[in-house]
């Protein structure tokens, strides 16, 4: 801060066309919103090389070892939902940001802004779901913190997890090794966590229930490694669902992707209910799928390989980098015609994760 109290950064666009004056759900989405509040206030104000590698975490070097940090915060909205809950969710989710790294998740914090009022056994669910969930991942919670707001201003609970973990990845995983000609698989069916969460939350009733897809996938990941797949970048499809984890990847490498919407894999209870709600199951969130951008040689490999996992049997391979410069996706349909797939740019689903 200067002298007089002013931030001693510059925004690189104080007001952008159209900017909003206020922060709105959309910011929090992974969205053009959420791009935008990166882009034009916390580069600017924090940016290093580690930010701008605009990766799910940061490879550090600590004394000739290479490891990964990431940190996620958890305001899902019902706390419960088919298929996992918050405390899962938090477990699950930045052990998956390390693994998007390369890396070997093995220790998170933890922290709880709780609400007064909020069930003790409540919370003892949650922190029991936790236990499970990380004893899964092969994570400990090594450290954490507690905090108690008003009652009517937590919402239950949100918890934030930070997590640290091992690069296995002899090359790095990050979206400035993408190169023309890869081939974009994708570990499993997309938009069941979306539609689970918002079925709950809206007291929908489908012909069978939609089960969130919440679950680690370091295992997959780190059997890739292991199989010595030369994986260039990976990307977990959490807020912004698929399109907007291949946006992401297609503007910060400057490379166009395309995929076949055919081979993009999707439950019909989870199309259906998108259908009914007007939603596209392409930016509905997941919690336990990812894409990987891999040799076009060693893409059959690479499916193979993921699965063999149990919650990788629906893998595929979708798409593939092109050439160019445009930094767009588009999408093949059955019929061949081509839409662009964007990231949207306010918020499909709040408080999704």
């Amino acid at each position: 801060m200067s002298a007089a109290g002013k931030p001693d950064f510059a925004l690189t666009c104080p007001l952008p066309a159209g900017a909003p004056a206020q922060v709105l759900l959309g910011h929090g989405s992974g969205g053009k919103l959420t791009g935008d509040l990166i882009e034009h206030l916390f580069l600017p104000a924090f940016g290093n090389r580690h930010l701008e590698e605009r990766h799910d975490g940061a490879v550090l070097d600590c004394g000739g070892r290479r490891i990964a940090f990431s940190t996620d915060s958890y305001v899902v909205n019902p706390i419960f939902f088919p298929g996992g809950d918050i405390g899962s969710l938090a477990v699950h989710g930045t052990a998956n940001d390390l693994a998007m790294c390369g890396a070997r998740p093995l220790y998170l914090s933890c922290s709880f802004i709780l609400e007064e009022g909020l069930a003790m056994e409540t919370l003892a669910r949650v922190v029991h779901s936790m236990r499970e969930a990380a004893r899964e991942a092969g994570v400990q919670l090594v450290t954490g913190d507690t905090k108690v707001v008003d009652r009517g201003k937590g919402d239950g609970v949100f918890i934030n997890t930070a997590g640290i973990g091992l690069v296995e990845s002899p090359t790095p995983i990050a979206p400035r090794s993408v190169r023309p000609g890869d081939a974009v698989l994708v570990s499993g069916d997309v938009g069941r966590h979306g539609m689970a969460v918002m079925a709950v939350r809206e007291g929908l009733e489908f012909e069978s229930a939609i089960e969130s897809d919440s679950c680690c996938v370091a295992g997959m990941v780190l059997n890739l490694i292991e199989a010595g797949i030369e994986v260039h970048c990976l990307r977990d499809l959490t807020r912004g669902g698929l399109a907007g984890a291949l946006a992401e990847i297609a503007e910060a490498r400057g490379l166009p992707i395309e995929i076949d919407e055919a081979s993009v894999p999707v439950d019909d209870d989870v199309r259906g209910a998108c259908e009914v709600l007007g939603l596209d199951p392409y930016h509905a969130a997941n919690e336990g799928r990812f894409i990987a951008f891999v040799p076009p040689h060693q893409a059959g490999a690479a499916l193979q390989v993921i699965a063999s996992h149990r919650h990788g049997a629906r893998a595929s391979r979708i798409g593939e980098i092109g050439r160019g410069t445009s930094g767009t996706v588009a999408a093949r349909s059955p019929f061949g015609t081509r839409r662009i797939v964007d990231r949207l740019s306010g918020e499909q689903l709040p408080r999704i994760c």
